[in-house]
């Protein structure tokens, strides 16, 4: 057995019922909390109420979209403005990334582009991260459980990783209620997400047998249960999904990603595209790439996914990624055109995904012609 280590979120809280449970031990991370949340606050009008109830200062900081450097750094001067002692982040994946980014940069001393991968420096934080809480509204990246923010950099026309093993979430509150309700289009575009950080860890070139006891299992559930919420809304399915979101963000954090987080971060920035829909409309095409060229414990690997996938879909085998597209089109979610990305941006995509961090575990080497091709069936 190959040696290996597993590292994620000091305290990992998953249930019904578990966000309301937590908040004596969230108000506990500091007398005055930046509660980063999403453009509303709606969502998160209950917690900042039973924060205040416990005794904390709260101010409020809104994620309107996926972050950006300028929005990072507006978070950041809020908290330092409000004396914040702590973050807590309730929302999407990109909230959480937000509260993440911005927790990790408020003692900080450097200015965010010292530390950020491939446009930046890389260079690691030179202070502790503030202490920081997550709470997912929607079952999808699993950022709640991993080291990383992943940050828009509007003038290098990328999304890149700020990232430093300190940011791993002092407490991670996976409670599904939260995301029960969740429009469909959203539970569908990070459902997809969800899957995808679930194959790709499995068959990436840094698998451990901790990150497979959690991924496989999880890469024939999730597919099932976001099948059914796209019929109906259903408990169990939420459940499901959340707990494949969750082994996909402690996976991907102690193994890796592959070809389709490596083409859609550099096709995210480019196109301003929603992460979630890219990943799942370049899912079957960069498996059905990976597959053309793999052999050994990869094709091994390959095919465990694809009758995990023809359990779910009740298809043939040999149909099992290209009946994953069609039926990824037929519940609602758009190709890369629909989405709004030019020929030009995949063509530029398939070029800067060879420096993305993603792209270094992917289990086969894949030329530019191959990324193209990825990209050109995913339109």
């Amino acid at each position: 057995m190959p040696a290996f280590r597993f590292a994620t979120a000091g305290d990992i809280r998953f249930g019904r019922g578990e966000a309301r449970a937590a908040v004596p031990d969230l108000a506990r991370l500091g007398p005055g909390i930046l509660l980063v949340h999403g453009a509303t606050g709606a969502r998160a009008a209950w917690l900042r109420d039973a924060l205040a109830a416990e005794g904390c200062d709260v101010a409020p900081f809104a994620v309107p979209g996926e972050p950006d450097v300028a929005l990072v750094a507006a978070g950041v001067d809020a908290a330092r403005q409000a004396g914040a002692r702590a973050v807590v982040a309730i929302g999407g994946g990109a909230v959480i990334d937000a509260g993440k980014a911005i927790a990790a940069l408020v003692p900080a001393t450097r200015p965010l582009l010292h530390h950020l991968e491939v446009v930046g420096r890389g260079l690691p934080l030179d202070a502790d991260p503030l202490p920081f809480a997550a709470l997912p509204t929607t079952a999808g990246t699993g950022a709640e459980v991993t080291r990383n923010a992943v940050i828009a950099v509007p003038e290098a026309r990328r999304k890149v990783s700020l990232r430093d093993a300190r940011m791993l979430p002092r407490i991670a509150v996976v409670d599904p209620s939260l995301t029960d309700g969740c429009p469909r289009s959203v539970t569908l575009a990070s459902g997809l997400d969800a899957i995808t950080q679930v194959i790709e860890p499995y068959l990436c070139t840094r698998a451990n047998p901790m990150t497979d006891a959690l991924c496989l299992p999880a890469i024939a559930a999730g597919p099932a249960a976001l099948m059914t919420l796209m019929q109906n809304e259903d408990e169990d399915a939420r459940d499901t999904l959340a707990w494949t979101s969750l082994c996909g963000g402690l996976a991907l954090a102690n193994a890796g990603l592959g070809v389709v987080h490596g083409l859609a971060g550099p096709l995210g920035g480019l196109s301003g595209a929603a992460h979630g829909a890219i990943c799942g409309a370049l899912l079957p095409h960069g498996l059905a790439a990976n597959a053309a060229r793999a052999d050994g414990e990869t094709a091994h690997r390959i095919g465990n996914v694809r009758r995990a996938l023809v359990q779910a879909l009740s298809i043939a085998p040999d149909a099992a990624f290209s009946s994953l597209a069609d039926w990824a089109r037929a519940a609602g979610l758009p190709g890369l055109d629909a989405q709004g990305v030019t020929a030009d941006q995949r063509a530029e995509a398939a070029e800067m995904a060879a420096s993305s961090s993603s792209m270094k575990a992917n289990p086969v080497p894949l030329d530019a012609a191959a990324l193209a091709g990825i990209l050109d069936s995913a339109r």
